[in-house]
């Protein structure tokens, strides 16, 4: 990838872009920060899985937006990388290992949502063990490391085209040096089939057999349904705790799966022009390579509000939080209430339904009995 300076704008254009890239920085910084502060903050938030690679993600992208997008913001306004070659390989690594992270949390999220939803409970609460959990996160942030600051500080992605790449990186004419990264065929291909194809095609996988599972769910409920359909006419619902969970499993999937989609659109262009670049004797212009890396930047500040516009928990404990822990966006206590509650049973379990106390869901739950209301 050959990502340089944005030599030919003029100063209006730079106004511009400074103007829209400091919103883009802004917005990512307060929008991850806010993900990790609801999530450390709201106990139900904790108690799902997903979310603690979504808090690692958070913090993914708001490295990127500390470490990476001030001084690549820097370079374009000011045309010129007055910050040396050693800190460059240390930018660029770091931008590659984070938005590489950030790719590798999304896959995860996308197989924990594959073994809640097409699995049986037991079979995703084995799967999902915090050991598996803590490993899966482990290997997001060191995998990502063989791809960026081991072949970059040792300058295995310039074998072949240095001279191409010393030629790039400073400007006689002008007297400005950039802070260039130029890639060769094999790290081309190398890095974006481990950084973007393979984890895309993992996570394309998931979610189609997702959506094929909750199709079949759905299906299976209607025909339960009509089943239970009495012959006074009135709804009947036999297994509305199934269906419940059903219906909350396959938006988190969808929304998820926006998020996921949101990324691809980011970075694709990016990824597809950094292995088509090499084969084309590097003919990309600057100003096309700049444009689809700030593109895939904008991910990192879009993924709190996909959160904030599509899930329910998170837009809650969002509004507790900016509106200073206001009561009525919190939760309604369900203690002492009077509601009629009923169970239903699933693969041989007793699940407690909507309506029910606390003290009533224990005795349901490790009674396996009503309780009369």
């Amino acid at each position: 990838m050959d990502v340089s300076s944005t030599e030919g704008f003029g100063v209006a254009e730079k106004i511009a872009l400074l103007t829209f890239i400091s919103a883009v920085i802004l917005m990512a910084i307060l929008g991850n920060l806010l993900v990790m502060v609801a999530v450390c903050r709201d106990r139900q938030l904790r108690k799902i899985k997903t979310n603690y690679f979504i808090v690692s993600l958070a913090f993914a992208d708001l490295l990127v937006s500390v470490l990476v997008m001030p001084f690549g913001a820097i370079e374009l306004v000011q045309d010129n990388w007055i910050y040396g070659r050693t800190f460059c390989l240390v930018r660029t690594s770091l931008d590659v290992l984070l938005t590489t992270a950030s790719i590798f949390h999304l896959c995860c999220i996308s197989l924990d949502r594959y073994y809640a939803i097409c699995c049986q409970p037991l079979v995703y609460r084995n799967k999902m063990t915090p050991l598996r959990i803590a490993v899966m996160l482990g290997g997001c942030w060191v995998i990502p490391m063989f791809i960026s600051f081991l072949p970059i500080m040792q300058g295995w992605n310039s074998i072949g085209i240095m001279d191409l790449v010393e030629k790039k990186q400073f400007n006689s004419m002008s007297n400005s040096t950039y802070c260039i990264f130029m890639v060769n065929k094999p790290y081309a291909i190398t890095c974006s089939v481990v950084a973007f194809y393979i984890p895309f095609l993992l996570m394309v996988l998931a979610y189609y057999r997702i959506y094929i599972t909750a199709r079949e769910h759905a299906h299976q409920i209607q025909s339960l349904q009509r089943a239970g359909a009495p012959t006074d006419g009135r709804p009947h619902h036999p297994d509305q705790h199934s269906t419940h969970r059903m219906k909350t499993e396959t938006k988190a999937a969808k929304t998820l799966c926006i998020i996921m989609g949101c990324f691809c659109l980011c970075w694709a262009p990016f990824f597809i022009t950094n292995v088509i670049d090499p084969f084309i004797d590097y003919a990309v212009p600057a100003k096309i390579w700049t444009a689809f890396l700030w593109l895939g930047y904008i991910n990192s500040g879009l993924n709190p509000f996909l959160y904030a516009f599509l899930n329910k928990s998170f837009r809650r404990a969002f509004l507790i939080i900016l509106c200073c822990g206001d009561e009525r966006y919190r939760r309604p206590s369900i203690l002492g209430q009077t509601v009629p509650c009923s169970t239903t049973t699933i693969n041989g379990s007793t699940h407690v339904l909507s309506g029910c106390s606390t003290i009533s869901k224990f005795l349901l739950l490790f009674c396996n009995r009503p309780v009369p209301v």
